[in-house]
């Protein structure tokens, strides 16, 4: 098997859902954002803005809106996130949010968004955190109050990219599944 750097970090990166209560350096929290905007975007629009988010009320309080949130809204939501003690964030030190400029477009913006979500995680990994890439504190920046604090004015939430230290380190990467290529 052909392998690199960057294929055994794919290799190794998963979803860390609990995380230690230890700051990562700022310099590597402004290293894996600066990661994130190198992303490629079509025709080069770059129709996204991260929102690094490390204040531990400043998370407390997405977190906890968030729940109130999908309570409110979505009770399948609820019912995972109950599954997981409530907790949408794991403690995570970092959250980096991906907005999305609201706009009509031929080419999905929720694409860019994804490939920013991509590079945040590999370069993260990279450095040695762990990372979860999260779609729930999505709930708590739908209040209005919330998504004007976070996110630019005419942004949506498109993702979040949670990073920090694993709680128990060396949690284990999702089984790939190669049937699902295809070669023509």
């Amino acid at each position: 098997m052909t392998t690199s750097e960057t294929i055994d970090v794919i290799a190794r990166r998963y979803a860390c859902r609990s995380f230690q209560d230890t700051p990562v350096p700022e310099e590597i929290v402004r290293a894996v954002a600066e990661a994130g905007v190198r992303a490629p975007s079509a025709i080069n629009r770059q129709p996204w803005r991260l929102t690094v988010v490390t204040d531990k009320q400043d998370m407390a309080e997405i977190e906890q809106v968030g729940v109130e949130s999908l309570r409110a809204t979505d009770p399948a939501g609820y019912a995972r996130a109950e599954n997981r003690g409530l907790r949408l964030l794991y403690n995570a030190a970092a959250l980096i949010i991906v907005s999305t400029e609201e706009m009509v477009s031929p080419y999905p913006v929720a694409m860019d968004a994804g490939i920013v979500a991509s590079h945040l995680v590999l370069a993260a990994t990279s450095l040695g955190l762990d990372t979860c890439v999260a779609a729930m504190p999505g709930a708590g920046l739908d209040d209005p109050v919330l998504k004007a604090k976070y996110l630019p004015q005419g942004f949506d939430f498109a993702i979040s990219v949670l990073l920090g230290y694993a709680a128990t380190p060396g949690g284990t990467p999702h089984v790939p599944d190669f049937s699902k290529i295809v070669y023509a």
